[in-house]
């Protein structure tokens, strides 16, 4: 992890990455048995040893081009702020209305406490209630943590502190919150659409759901994870800070909201059915993104604070190109076949994290999409062969640099799903 300080600066998906957040699987992920798994959101257990395997590939090819900052290493220099523990133990404790911990938690050395506060903080069992709760944690497991890219998410210079929809999630956006705020390591403004006192409650917002397409450009999913009011306030909050970021030209801005179903829930995330890979190219699972449907697109524009535009668009793509955004679809799960392009998405199929223009990462399994990019100029290339000196970045064009995953994707997301940029060129 680099030292030094560094300036949020995120206006593109696919500029060069500079610097990200990741999280490599720890016990949080053995934590979890059949009985929590579906309270845990997700539909099946992983074995830890094969992921965090598969998470090296990740985090060893994004380390060879950019800054990568674990969380565990960012939690422990929070913590070693005092203001920054007291903060975050009071926020946690009275979320999870848990204050009876807050004097225990307090008095633990930080490399400890950051451990407890994503690994679970196992119960002691003093008194009756506790011993018949069939519990066995006082605080629990951050199952999901691995998927950084929800909890937070980097707009300009603006760190958003999303709202999660599950309360399950809800320590994640408060160590992000902690994080850019008390480890000293980030100079940003903060904006948290979940506090909001026009909607309250009904703000949802996940970072899969909001793509930063250009430096006066969002694309925004809405569905399970992200309620129209996480984005009404999030434009709100963009509105009012814009001058303090290189977000927004002169204060103006377009918002493309792309309407997702409830099912099945592979469709969580808008980065789940849509991605930018750079070069004027996308990831698209065409049923949605392109076929007609029920499920709308709406364009907005934003003037000083202002919604002054608001309309229906044919699709996605549609709405693009009438901002300046022509883009080049890549179907996923390819052209031959709806059962693959159905199969692929479900893995993760369409979601590609772009480390550089035309340079993405993602699942080889999903071999149907591997060779409709491969058929769109992206060489293959496997994430050995780069972390082991066969092949080199620096001497490829486009390619797909691609990760094993037969654990990972158990959790209901790919390469963007696993990444938090903090900046890119």
């Amino acid at each position: 992890m680099s030292n030094n300080k560094i300036g949020l600066n995120i206006t593109s998906e696919t500029a060069g990455l500079n610097a990200v957040i990741l999280h490599t699987p720890g016990k949080e992920v053995e934590n979890m048995t059949p009985a929590n798994a579906h309270k845990a959101l997700y539909s099946d257990i992983l074995s830890l040893g094969i992921a965090v395997q598969e998470y090296r590939q990740l985090s060893g090819v994004l380390s060879k081009v950019a800054d990568t900052y674990e969380v565990s290493d960012l939690l422990r220099s929070v913590l070693d702020n005092p203001i920054g523990k007291d903060w975050l133990i009071g926020e946690v404790c009275n979320t999870e209305s848990a204050m009876d911990l807050a004097k225990e938690l307090s008095d633990l050395p930080s490399d400890v406490l950051a451990r407890y506060l994503i690994e679970g903080m196992p119960l002691k069992y003093s008194s009756l209630t506790a011993f018949l709760s069939g519990e066995k944690f006082a605080l629990s497991p951050l199952y999901n943590f691995y998927f950084t890219r929800d909890s937070a998410v980097v707009i300009g210079g603006n760190a958003v502190i999303c709202k999660m929809a599950n309360k399950v999630r809800d320590r994640e956006s408060i160590i992000m919150k902690a994080i850019y705020t008390y480890s000293g390591l980030f100079g940003c403004n903060v904006i948290e659409p979940g506090k909001d006192a026009r909607y309250g409650s009904r703000v949802k917002i996940e970072g899969g759901d909001v793509l930063v397409a250009r430096n006066d450009l969002l694309i925004i999913g809405n569905g399970l994870r992200t309620s129209t009011e996480g984005i009404d306030a999030l434009i709100a909050g963009l509105s009012t800070s814009t001058s303090l970021s290189t977000f927004g030209r002169d204060g103006s801005f377009d918002v493309l909201v792309q309407q997702l179903p409830s099912s099945p829930e592979s469709f969580i995330h808008l980065d789940m059915v849509f991605t930018l890979l750079g070069n004027g190219k996308c990831m698209v699972y065409k049923p949605l993104i392109m076929e007609p449907g029920i499920y709308r697109t709406i364009r907005m524009h934003v003037e000083n604070g202002n919604v002054t535009e608001i309309v229906p668009e044919h699709n996605l793509l549609s709405a693009l190109a009438k901002v300046g955004m022509e883009l080049e679809p890549i179907i996923c799960g390819g052209t031959e076949n709806a059962w693959t392009q159905d199969r692929e998405q479900w893995h993760s199929g369409a979601n590609f994290f772009a480390f550089a223009p035309g340079k993405v990462i993602g699942y080889r399994r999903n071999e149907a999409t591997i060779a409709e990019l491969a058929k769109n100029g992206f060489e293959p290339v496997r994430a050995w062969d780069i972390l082991d000196g066969v092949r080199s970045l620096d001497d490829m064009g486009d390619c797909v640099v691609t990760i094993e995953g037969s654990e990972l994707p158990r959790g209901g997301g790919g390469g963007r799903c696993m990444t938090q940029p903090v900046s890119r060129a």
